[in-house]
């Protein structure tokens, strides 16, 4: 009787688990949601503070590797004029970590100027919801020409 009792006890708190994680996920879907519509309409006091402090944001260019601070610094003057960016969501992926107060996520976006790109980053469950720890936006270069694309960087960087 007791292995019944167990058994039924583990599985309610494994479809408990599984509910929390998939309202986790959809958490997390609306805060990846809000900051592309954020950038979209250059509100930069959505976009920014749904960065944690300690954000780290990966432009496409090598260079661009910045911290929350030095991402506000390029973002407000672009929103002050109402120069944003819309960025389409059409394919996401978000893991939670074991402990459903972190996760890392994948996403496919749609971009008018730059195509398809992918955004990847990690979300962590803070006081105040969940934050954008870390954003990585890169061009999706597809291997059919790959290597040209290789080729045009590597000229490009011997002419600076």
């Amino acid at each position: 009787m007791i292995n019944k009792y167990l058994y039924l006890t583990l599985m309610f708190m494994s479809f408990f688990s599984i509910a929390q994680g998939e309202k986790k996920e959809q958490e997390i879907t609306k805060v990846l949601d809000i900051f592309h519509q954020a950038a979209a309409q250059a509100n930069a006091q959505v976009y920014l503070n749904l960065l944690t402090d300690d954000a780290i944001f990966l432009g496409t260019d090598a260079s661009e590797r910045w911290n929350k601070k030095q991402f506000t610094d390029f973002v407000l003057p672009n929103f002050d004029n109402g120069n944003g960016w819309l960025y389409v969501a059409k394919e996401r992926n978000i893991s939670l970590l074991e402990n459903h107060t972190a996760a890392f996520f994948d996403e496919i976006l749609e971009n008018d100027k730059y195509g398809r790109c992918r955004g990847t980053g990690v979300v962590i469950q803070t006081d105040q919801g969940w934050g954008i720890s870390q954003y990585s936006l890169s061009v999706m270069v597809p291997n059919g020409i790959a290597k040209k694309v290789v080729d045009e960087i590597k000229n490009y960087e011997q002419k600076k």
